[in-house]
């Protein structure tokens, strides 16, 4: 009921809001930051509008306000995830000292975004790219058109600067997608690695496996991604040399 007592819902509220909860305003910003949160927290096939709703103190009716739907959720969750790049003051936005400076920085700034996101980092590989031809996990424009620009200012050929996106695009999501799957992200096929709960008599029949299981059950992702990282650029050095810039 209103102050003058006529009845009316309070004007200060969206359709569905509920009233006295003491939290911020509901908007769009609030609602896909807390998608992040819950699909890290509970798993993606766990969402739904309304247990978002439940999470954020309001019905489910009133996210729609903001949101369309859930489609549009995840897209939006995708956005959220690339734009904490543009947050992060160790990526940078064109090369400053070298191109393989700038591809490191880029590349652990998108291994920190998959690291602190893991249950909803595989969504950057499912969801619709703003363009069709967009390979995750740069599903942005803005970064592509930088991750272009950057080499092509540093002397890789316009034919030479797209095979080294494709070589840098493949590498980050092999890697990725594998890392996030040891956190527990549902990544279909890819969500069958060990997790220590093989009894070790199914190993039977297969002795070098089951003798060197110690081995092949250590983490060494962080070595692994610089190691590979290294040899990408290595690589892209050959693309480069092979073939020039004009002039």
């Amino acid at each position: 009921m209103s102050a003058d007592g006529s009845g009316e819902a309070d004007g200060n509220l969206s359709a569905g809001e509920r009233p006295g909860s003491g939290r911020p305003r509901l908007d769009r910003s609030r609602i896909v930051g807390a998608a992040v949160s819950f699909i890290d927290e509970h798993g993606l096939p766990s969402l739904t509008m309304r247990r978002l709703g439940d999470q954020l103190g309001v019905e489910a009716m009133a996210l729609y306000r903001y949101v369309p739907g859930k489609e549009d959720l995840l897209d939006a969750v995708v956005e959220e995830l690339m734009a904490q790049m543009e947050g992060d003051v160790e990526v940078l936005m064109a090369p400053h000292d070298g191109w393989q400076d700038f591809l490191q920085r880029m590349a652990h700034g998108t291994r920190r975004v998959a690291l602190a996101n893991p249950k909803a980092f595989p969504l950057v590989t499912s969801r619709p790219p703003e363009a069709p031809w967009l390979r995750p996990p740069l599903r942005s424009l803005h970064w592509v058109e930088r991750f272009l620009a950057g080499l092509m200012d540093e002397g890789f050929s316009p034919e030479a600067a797209v095979r080294a996106y494709r070589a840098f695009t493949s590498f980050l999501l092999g890697h990725l997608l594998l890392e996030v799957a040891q956190h527990g992200a549902d990544v279909g096929p890819l969500d069958v690695l060990d997790d220590g709960s093989i009894e070790p008599g199914s190993l039977q029949g297969f002795p070098v496996v089951a003798a060197l299981r110690p081995a092949l059950s250590e983490d060494h992702a962080t070595v692994e991604f610089e190691e590979s990282l290294e040899n990408l650029l290595d690589r892209l050095a050959l693309m480069r040399a092979e073939s020039p810039s004009e002039p």
